[in-house]
């Protein structure tokens, strides 16, 4: 942590050191995102929730609830995960911290990203990022919290 680490972006941070798998394929989407939709319906929470390598959409849910809005949230929120290699909640905090806003002056067009939390690295120990894995249509935490907990249970039992 350094001096300008808030505690939120230090669990930020941890979130991403202790989520990496040791391998993801299509059928591990499926059952990631299966796992992330019935969290979803089980706690009542209307959202979209897409698993995507860049522009193949490896699966992809709109429980009730969602408009057409989250679409382009998902679509913006990946984009950011996927060219940061990062989650959107981190880079959300990180720029927030430094008092920099990248959507503002022509450094990332806002129609193709977004920092808004929600969209976490799938990384492969050894490999790097190979996915993105997104929740639109609560706020910005609580998707960010629905993926990372979902993750967490996938690693503790993939083959559920």
């Amino acid at each position: 942590m350094t001096e300008t680490d808030s505690p939120r972006i230090t669990e930020l941070r941890q979130h991403e050191e202790e989520l990496v798998f040791a391998s993801f394929d299509h059928h591990d989407a499926w059952r990631l995102g299966s796992l992330i939709a019935n969290r979803a319906i089980a706690a009542g929470h209307g959202v979209a929730i897409d698993i995507r390598r860049h522009n193949l959409v490896l699966f992809r849910c709109v429980l009730p609830g969602p408009t057409a809005d989250q679409e382009e949230w998902i679509r913006r929120k990946s984009a950011t995960t996927l060219r940061f290699e990062r989650s959107t909640a981190l880079l959300s905090e990180e720029f927030a911290a430094k008092g920099f806003d990248p959507l503002q002056g022509g450094w990332l067009a806002p129609e193709d990203y977004t920092l808004a939390g929600g969209s976490f690295p799938v990384r492969v120990r050894g490999t790097g990022v190979v996915a993105a894995v997104t929740a639109s249509g609560l706020s910005s935490d609580d998707d960010h919290q629905l993926v990372v907990d979902s993750i967490r249970t996938f690693l503790k039992d993939p083959a559920e």
